[in-house]
């Protein structure tokens, strides 16, 4: 059996349904379908993974000069454990260095151990913890900072 390639682009207007339908069966309080709209109109890196040209996972990161704050990063629960999360992130860090962003913050819940494991990996330090950012339920956030 052939191994099904994964691929990146930019995220398009088209793709929003799609991966707002990820973003409802990953996390407990899913950004709308006019939030990706919206996020999407600002400065903004979105991309999509794909295989067999369906949507397998997406991440997003604001931009701001040389920072940017990741936002989301969701895979479709049937894909998970597969790597793709990895390659997705190591994609969307080649490009924010691409565009001169040479730091990167973004938020987890302490609970996440595979993701703040696969952020630790990538290069991203734990620098503080945020009581009861989250919701549904409600938990503490951990503030992770990525320098080039």
């Amino acid at each position: 059996m052939q191994e099904e390639l994964l691929y990146f682009r930019s995220m398009q207007k088209s793709d929003i349904p799609f991966v707002q339908k990820i973003e409802q069966s990953v996390f407990s309080r899913p950004w709308s379908e006019e939030a990706f709209a919206q996020a999407m109109q600002q400065n903004t890196l979105f991309i999509v993974a794909l295989k067999s040209n369906t949507i397998v996972g997406y991440c997003g990161m604001y931009c701001s000069f040389e920072e940017g704050e990741i936002t989301n990063v969701a895979v479709m629960p049937a894909e998970h454990h597969q790597g793709i999360g990895r390659a997705m992130m190591k994609h969307l860090l080649g490009q924010a260095r691409g565009i001169g962003i040479t730091r990167i913050v973004l938020e987890v819940r302490v609970s996440n151990d595979n993701a703040v494991h696969l952020y630790s990996s990538l290069g991203f330090k734990n620098c503080g913890i945020r009581k009861n950012l989250y919701e549904m339920p409600r938990e503490d956030g951990m503030i992770m900072v990525w320098e080039a």
